[in-house]
């Protein structure tokens, strides 16, 4: 019977044969097949004398954690120690871009003979802003596949129906584009301080041109629309007014255009009832 006090990943490791611990591809993380030790994680209790011994090495950790490096014929010896209370293998860990595309099944629906890569669609996000300068937000020629900036923190030429901000145009940010960062920025001075907006934009319609494609998002040949919220005030978050008029901006530029949009938003609250309907 399978020890109790061990993951079950790591019991199926013990049981498994060498071959089919090096196919999996997981089984064997943590194992090094030169020495034939294992690393592995402990939750233990009481004191950390009684936690090393003769060939067995630990890094004692916050918590009542440790890392053990011990010979795999120990571990199951090791486990019975009454202060050890569970005990786990190593797991691999993923760029999270990657691990989410592949839980979404981003990848799927991307490859193949018909593979959607948001060609002939907008992606719209209110955000932080933008570093328009970014090559995941640029063609192959070099200009923006942004279409519309509206920084709503620049006082000067808000969007028609708007009374903040300043607008910027596919054009204007090509012409900044082409001047280079010192002298186009002050043509746009749009910025994304923080990085959150650039981030998230990224993930969600970056063309990974800055990763030779190892990063692209999901909508990776989208055009785009981007809001940056005015200046924070309060607690150095914008307000749900500059949301909303965000929304409503990207909203009435798609229907204009005449095209589909998808909206990415990642700033929120947790305000107002949490009652379930009935």
């Amino acid at each position: 019977m399978p020890d109790q006090k061990i993951d079950n990943l790591l019991n199926l490791a013990m049981d498994a044969t060498p071959q089919e611990r090096r196919k999996s591809g997981n089984l064997n993380v943590g194992y090094d097949p030169a020495t034939r030790l294992w690393d592995v994680i402990i939750k233990y209790s009481g004191p950390e004398s009684g936690l090393a011994g003769n060939g067995i090495q630990v890094v004692s950790l916050l918590g009542g954690y440790a890392v053990v490096t011990l010979p795999e014929s120990e571990i199951d010896e090791y486990s019975h120690r009454v202060q050890v209370e569970f005990m786990e293998k190593p797991k691999r860990l993923y760029f999270e871009l990657f691990q989410a595309k592949g839980a979404s099944c981003i990848r799927t629906v991307q490859t193949g003979r018909n593979g959607l890569t948001g060609k002939g669609i907008l992606t719209g996000v209110v955000d932080s802003g933008v570093d328009y300068f970014h090559p995941d937000f640029r063609n192959a020629d070099g200009s923006s596949r942004i279409l519309r900036l509206w920084d709503q923190s620049i006082q000067g030429n808000p969007p028609q129906g708007y009374v903040t901000g300043t607008e910027y145009t596919k054009e204007q940010i090509d012409e900044a584009l082409a001047l280079g960062e010192n002298q186009g920025r002050r043509l746009v001075p749009s910025s994304d301080y923080s990085g959150h907006g650039t981030s998230v934009l990224g993930v969600a319609a970056g063309n990974g041109r800055a990763s030779d494609g190892v990063n692209q998002g999901v909508a990776y040949e989208s055009d785009l629309l981007v809001v940056k919220m005015e200046i924070p005030r309060e607690n150095s978050f914008p307000r749900t007014t500059e949301l909303i008029q965000g929304i409503d901006y990207l909203v009435r530029q798609a229907l204009t255009m005449g095209r589909p949009m998808a909206i990415n938003l990642s700033f929120g609250n947790n305000y107002g009832s949490h009652e379930p309907y009935n």
